[in-house]
């Protein structure tokens, strides 16, 4: 990417609002259910991995909070800090990775495998980002040189998924 298109890209960035301004707001009378999962995409070469953590509302199909980084606990703790004050009693499903256990509290934790249905929304979102950016699709000529426009991307893409994209469910 050029450097002016990089400055660009970053300008627009640095604009949006905080993702969660793209939100519906919560139903007082409702616990909403979260479901989080996390995927791998690589930047400048399949050896830097760098993981996408994911916290969707199965409800509204929304992303509510995103953390970037490796797969470790640190990084879940990010997404579990990001996830908006309306969304901390909610309960979440997840699958049996160890980060998770770690940092959701256990009365709000369900870990669950893939067969029960209960993570498939968020597994489904997986491959519409893929779709639709192909820097993040797993083999591809499509990737990201740098770490910071990869980042960028990913941002613009889940303003857009939240506010345009998404019809209301």
């Amino acid at each position: 990417m050029s450097t002016n298109l990089e400055c660009l890209v970053k300008k627009k960035a640095e604009q949006l609002p905080p993702l969660e301004t793209t939100l519906t707001p919560v139903d007082p009378g409702q616990t909403p259910v979260l479901e989080v999962d996390e995927l791998w995409s690589f930047v400048f070469s399949t050896v830097f991995n760098v993981w996408i953590w994911i916290a969707l509302n199965r409800e509204t199909r929304e992303v509510i909070a995103y953390a970037y980084g490796d797969r470790s606990e640190e990084t879940c703790r990010i997404l579990w800090n990001r996830i908006p004050p309306d969304y901390k009693k909610a309960v979440v499903f997840s699958d049996y990775w160890k980060a998770y256990q770690a940092i959701i509290p256990d009365e709000q934790h369900h870990p669950v495998g893939k067969e029960t249905g209960e993570t498939a929304h968020v597994e489904r979102w997986n491959n519409t980002l893929r779709q639709h950016l192909a820097r993040f699709v797993r083999k591809t000529l499509s990737f990201s040189k740098c770490i910071i426009i990869h980042e960028i991307c990913l941002k613009l893409f889940l303003h857009r998924y939240n506010t345009d994209l998404l019809p209301a469910s």
